[in-house]
């Protein structure tokens, strides 16, 4: 989500864009690109998607894309006329440098799919599912939603409308707000970033981000962190908070956003994503699961945010969608979470906000989502044809571009509905999934929630426009109207519930020690180790390098939405970052750890190197800090775009580093590197320097960033992160579709998810390529021993899950369509300019329906039946358990991880066709406290130390049905494979495999 100068920052100026046609044609066939097990997309170079309008798949024959792609062809070759006739006429001479830009442009976009546009594909690319699914089937929402029914049924229209349609950008305290029921006390809801803090806030904890996270692989503190974030939001008076997110999902390495995720594993996203969610929603908030779905990079995410008219079009099979980028969501949807967000991108050339199959079809059939579908900021493209889609609420509710005013819905929702275009039924849906969701959460209670003005002084206690106290009602309107909008709540916790605790310990386990030689680390206070005392009378020499070692002397909130790499790297860019209240300094928590008595600390916080090398050859250790940054793509810097442009060091880093690897102690130093990153960098320019003894990757620590740092370097605290994706050798190892589409291929940018299942290590395995650091690997101040690995069946295995259950029967409501003039402003209305309306001004040209249609059924999901799915997908089928030792010298955390390999060489038994599986898929970790021995060493385990071994924990799996089956297209069900023998694998990370079993 864009900030509010978000508008004015897009290339100056909008042209216009005309929104997609309403409506749909149910009976259009398509092509089944769902339906498709195929990773190649060779075939799409015969198609134009652009002759289709996204989501309705009706025939393009009038709309502005066409008429300005016309346009664009007429102003050509008029500017070509000119050029000939006219060539030195003066007073032409303008206009010509103007056509012949246009022309050059319209080439510039197309880049050679100009020419593919004249052959249009004759079906669209995504399959439609109609009608949307109603809420309420499910068990767990039962009473949730007959309150909410008792409540939409006492409605009028117009209401019904107001809690769907947001009320427009800036016009109240929230990034989002919807308008409120008064007279039934159903309140505004107030939507407000972010996945990591409350964005635009005030006295709020900056917690780690989600790669951080990802990388503790600690379940317990991914409840903890999504609790405490979830109790801020209600204290500030959020009813929904925008995250956690799990799209991206890190297919692509230097994606802008991929450290909002926990990183590009379905299975650690889904588990991280569950536990944050019912954390958030422990506490009375509504989490929001998002961007649903594809959208994996930046550029070319929104229609003219860098040039082409349309957004990227995530072009992807059935299989995959199913196995690897719904598979988080689906986890989502199983832990109840109350809120999904559509993306920005287009998904097989039909927008995600008005994608039926990916909407109707797999989130609220297949999946059983019981609450509301909110788009992502101005993701909305259309009107009808969204609400007939599956989009539930519109934000902030202006349509096609920023803070205009003018929705899609509002108003034009009414009379949608009023002329029959949007069946009533599907907005009494669209407004109880709301309404349910706020039930599910329990913000009816009055004492937690307190009513909002003029009944109590409840709602949001901040404002996200400005940090005065006296402030504009409705900043994004002409109206002049101040009130109290800040109240200036702390609501960062006190004393050992301080939440600042939690972020110093999640960024901790979030450190990833990926090279310890010589056991270096951990550092002790007074400098020299004991054994390295002996001859030694002066002080232990400690020097610190690079710009990210101290914060932004500008002030460590100088760049807005932390737009920019200055300083040190504790969090992305973009709508998903927040204010620090407070950041600690690595170079500052590094001065005050060392024994200033024994202990001499010089720094040169830059990324040159000190023209004085007599600075770096006399240090007996060097900590060099580097980072890499990126963010959301409204906002670049330097030549960062959003997306990074490649996966190294930033800013000189590399030389850096490489600089103070050869000078160190005139070469016989020890350098320590650490490294604050969005995701993967490449290593290779110097991680082989022999100097170079320690290497830390700290992810994005938030604003505890110098304190986890020194809990780790001096053993405070024993590494246990691991790291949530692979570091490669070289870009090129993560394969071809892992590329950052930097320029458009198109005026629809096509980006084709041809590499199927083989993202991360999954590719790394399939091409046998060694990584430079595997993913789930990460280093110990001791060591663990695996064995006893025991596998105990639960059944036999069968092919297909037990048939679909029915659920149980949604609420009914009259459908009748109310008069019309029971939707006109009331008398004596005072409106706000750019405020966001259900009202109309008059009933002209509303022509009352006399019949409503009814849609044909599509065929529903054999995989569904409940929250997750079907409920048979979750049962127990295996139980794998390990027993995990401390053979080292002291305390630790250990991750065991299990993997699965589905058989080889397996071919589907009634078609006979082979099935692709990847060598291995993570299917479960679990974290363990282990303590270190006192017995001695471990009988027959080779190098275990006197005094080190003896404690064990016994580590615990159970393998469900999902885990042990794949997505089949053609039956459209999970299927188990019968024959041949699975591969269980328990280990240390992907590439460390001890305990090896069948199945």
């Amino acid at each position: 989500m864009p900030p509010p100068e978000s508008y004015e920052l897009r290339r100056g100026k909008y042209a216009k864009l005309d929104a997609p046609a309403d409506g749909d044609d149910f009976d259009t066939p398509t092509r089944r690109s769902f339906d498709s097990n195929a990773s190649s997309y060779e075939d799409l170079d015969e198609f134009d998607p652009l002759n289709y309008d996204a989501g309705t798949l009706k025939q393009k024959r009038s709309t502005g894309d066409l008429r300005a792609r016309k346009a664009s062809f007429r102003d050509a070759e008029f500017a070509e006329k000119v050029q000939v006739k006219r060539r030195w006429a003066p007073s032409r001479l303008c206009c010509f440098l103007v056509l012949l830009f246009v022309a050059a442009t319209v080439l510039l976009l197309s880049a050679g799919g100009i020419w593919a546009w004249k052959s249009a594909p004759k079906d669209g690319l995504s399959p439609p599912w109609y009608p949307t699914p109603k809420g309420g089937t499910d068990e767990k929402w039962k009473e949730s939603y007959r309150k909410a029914a008792e409540l939409v049924k006492q409605m009028t229209l117009v209401e019904k409308v107001n809690i769907t349609t947001g009320t427009g950008w800036s016009m109240e305290m929230c990034v989002g707000n919807t308008s409120p029921v008064p007279r039934l006390k159903f309140p505004s809801l107030c939507l407000q970033d972010g996945p990591l803090g409350l964005r635009f806030a005030d006295n709020i904890t900056a917690f780690p981000a989600g790669i951080t996270v990802g990388a503790t692989w600690n379940k317990d503190l991914m409840y903890k962190r999504g609790r405490a974030h979830g109790k801020e939001a209600r204290l500030k008076g959020i009813n929904v908070l925008l995250g956690p997110a799990m799209g991206p999902l890190g297919r692509m390495p230097a994606g802008g956003r991929t450290w909002e995720g926990f990183g590009p594993d379905p299975v650690l996203q889904g588990i991280a994503a569950a536990q944050t969610i019912k954390g958030i929603q422990d506490e009375g908030v509504m989490a929001t699961a998002k961007h649903y779905l594809l959208n994996e990079q930046e550029h070319f995410r929104q229609a003219w945010e860098w040039g082409p008219p349309n957004a990227i079009s995530s072009n992807i099979d059935d299989r995959t969608t199913h196995e690897i980028y719904a598979w988080p969501f689906a986890e989502s949807v199983r832990a109840g979470v109350a809120s999904i967000m559509c993306s920005y991108n287009q998904v097989n050339n039909s927008y995600a906000c008005q994608n039926s199959k990916l909407l109707n079809g797999i989130l609220k059939d297949e999946l059983g989502f019981q609450g509301f579908v909110q788009s992502d900021w101005l993701a909305q493209r259309s009107g009808v044809a969204s609400s007939l889609a599956g989009l539930d609420m519109t934000m902030p509710g202006d349509g096609l571009k920023w803070a205009d005013g003018k929705s899609l819905w509002g108003a034009q929702l009414t009379k949608a509905v009023l002329n029959g275009s949007i069946p009533m039924e599907r907005l009494n849906d669209m407004a109880t999934r709301v309404v349910a969701a706020w039930y599910q959460v329990g913000q009816d209670d009055t004492e937690k929630w307190p009513l909002q003005p003029p009944d109590g002084d409840g709602g949001p206690n901040f404002s996200s426009w400005t940090d005065e106290e006296i402030g504009l009602l409705h900043p994004g309107s002409t109206d002049k109207t101040t009130g109290v909008v800040n109240k200036f709540i702390n609501v960062q916790g006190e004393g050992d519930d301080f939440h600042g605790n939690l972020v110093r310990q999640v960024a901790a386990e979030g450190t990833v020690l990926v090279k310890n030689d010589d056991n270096l680390l951990p550092l002790v206070r007074n400098g020299w180790k004991e054994e390295e005392k002996v001859g030694k009378v002066t002080k232990y020499r400690v020097g610190v390098f690079g710009e990210d070692s101290r914060v932004n002397q500008d002030g460590i909130n100088a760049c807005k939405d932390r737009g920019c790499n200055v300083g040190t790297l504790a969090s992305g860019w973009g709508s998903g970052a927040v204010d620090y209240p407070y950041l600690t300094e690595p170079l500052w928590a590094l001065r005050q750890a060392f024994n200033n008595e024994s202990v001499y600390v010089v720094d040169f916080p830059s990324n040159k190197l000190p023209k004085d090398k007599t600075l770096i050859e006399e240090q007996d250790i060097c900590i060099v800090f580097a980072n890499a940054d990126a963010g959301e793509g409204y906002m670049s810097f330097e030549t960062t775009h959003g997306d990074r442009n490649d996966l190294y060091l930033q800013k000189g880093s590399d030389m850096l580093v490489k600089g103070v690897a050869k000078s160190c102690g005139a070469g016989h130093g020890k350098v320590i590197v650490v490294i604050h990153t969005v995701g993967p960098v490449i290593l290779e320019n110097w991680i082989d320097e022999p100097t170079v003894k320690a290497v830390l990757i700290a992810n994005l620590p938030g604003q505890e960033s110098g304190n986890s740092l020194v809990d780790v370097l001096f053993g405070h605290i024993n590494p246990s992160g691991r790291l949530p994706y692979t570091i490669a050798k070289k870009e090129d190892d993560y394969g071809p579709g892992s590329k950052i589409l930097y320029y458009p291929n198109g005026l629809v940018p096509q980006q084709n998810f041809s590499e199927g299942l083989y993202i991360d290590y999954r590719y790394f395995d399939k091409k046998d390529i060694a990584p430079r650091y595997e993913f789930g690997y990460g280093l110990s101040y001791t060591t663990f021993h695996l064995t006893s690995l025991l596998v105990t069946s639960h059944g036999p295995k069968t092919p297909l899950p037990a048939p679909r259950p029915s659920g149980i029967e949604p609420p009914t409501y009259s459908t009748d369509i109310p008069d019309p003039k029971t939707a006109l402003f009331p008398p004596g209305f005072r409106k706000l300019s750019k405020y966001i309306y259900p009202y109309l001004s008059s009933t002209d040209g509303i022509k009352h329906p006399e019949i409503q249609t009814n849609m044909l059924q599509s065929p529903l999901s054999e995989a569904g039946g409940a929250q997750g799915g079907n409920p048979d997908l979750y049962s127990k089928i295996l139980t794998v358990s390990a027993s995990v030792t401390n053979i080292g010298l002291v305390d630790g955390d250990c991750v065991v991880q299990l993997y699965i390999a589905f058989p080889q060489n397996y071919k589907d038994p009634e078609t006979g066709q082979p099935v692709d599986f990847p060598v291995r898929v993570l299917r479960g970790f679990e974290k363990v406290h282990v303590e270190a021995g006192k017995q001695g060493p471990v009988p027959g385990v080779k190098g275990s130390p006197h005094g080190g071994g003896g404690n064990s924990k016994m580590v615990v799996f159970e393998v469900t049905r999902k885990d042990l089956s794949y997505w089949d297209v053609r039956r459209q069900n999970w299927v188990m494979p019968t024959e041949g023998e699975f591969g269980i694998q328990v280990g240390f990370s992907s590439r460390n495999l001890p305990l090896q079993d069948k199945w």
